[in-house]
C-alpha cells in the first residue's frame, strides 16, 4: 500500500506571512493538528498545535498571565483585573506572532509513491505526527499517524 492511498489530498496550508491567530483559526476550523507553511508553491515549514501552545509558556511571565476559574470572577479584586488586562495583551501579542517565528523549517516530507511502511518508519524515527506528501516537488497531500493506522487496518493491505 502506498502513501497516496491513505493521504489526505489537497491539504489545508498557511502562507508564510500569516500570523499565529490565522494558524489557530485554521487548526480549529478544520480540526487538524498541523499544516504546511507555504511560500507560493514551495513548502518552507510546518506548524503544529504544539508550536502554538509553546507560546503559552508562562515561565517568564507567570505573574502577567491570569486565567481565572468561572466562579473566581465573582470575587475579582483590582489586582486580578490588572492581571486580566496583562493576560489579554499577552494573548493579543501571541496572536500577532508571525508563523515563521514558530514553524519548523526543516520539513521532513515523503513522496506519494512511497510505501505506508516507509511513512510509518519516518514518523517513528523522526518522532513526528504528520508528513507533507509531495510529487515532483509539489505538495499533493498530507499523511498523519491516524492515516497510517487506518491504512494498516484496511482489509487486504499490502505493505510491500
Amino acid at each position: 500500500m502506498l502513501i497516496k492511498d491513505v493521504m489526505t489530498p489537497n491539504p489545508v496550508t498557511v502562507a508564510f506571512d500569516a500570523q499565529v491567530r490565522d494558524v489557530a483559526r485554521l487548526l480549529k476550523k478544520y480540526r487538524i493538528g498541523g499544516l504546511p507553511v507555504m511560500d507560493g508553491e514551495r513548502i518552507i515549514g510546518i506548524v503544529t498545535e504544539t508550536d502554538v501552545l509553546s507560546l503559552l509558556d508562562t515561565s517568564e511571565s507567570s505573574d502577567e498571565i491570569c486565567l481565572p476559574l468561572p466562579l473566581d470572577a465573582i470575587e475579582f479584586s483590582i489586582t486580578e483585573n490588572v492581571n486580566l488586562e496583562k493576560t489579554r495583551k499577552t494573548l493579543i501579542d501571541i496572536g500577532n506572532t508571525p508563523v515563521t517565528d514558530i514553524m519548523t523549517q526543516d520539513v521532513v516530507m515523503i513522496e506519494d509513491d512511497a510505501s505506508v511502511q516507509e511513512g510509518a518508519n519516518i514518523m517513528s524515527v523522526e518522532d513526528i505526527a504528520r508528513l507533507p506528501v509531495i510529487r515532483d516537488d509539489r505538495l499533493v497531500g498530507i499523511v498523519t499517524r491516524r492515516d497510517i493506522v487506518r491504512g494498516i487496518g484496511m482489509s487486504g493491505a499490502n505493505f510491500d
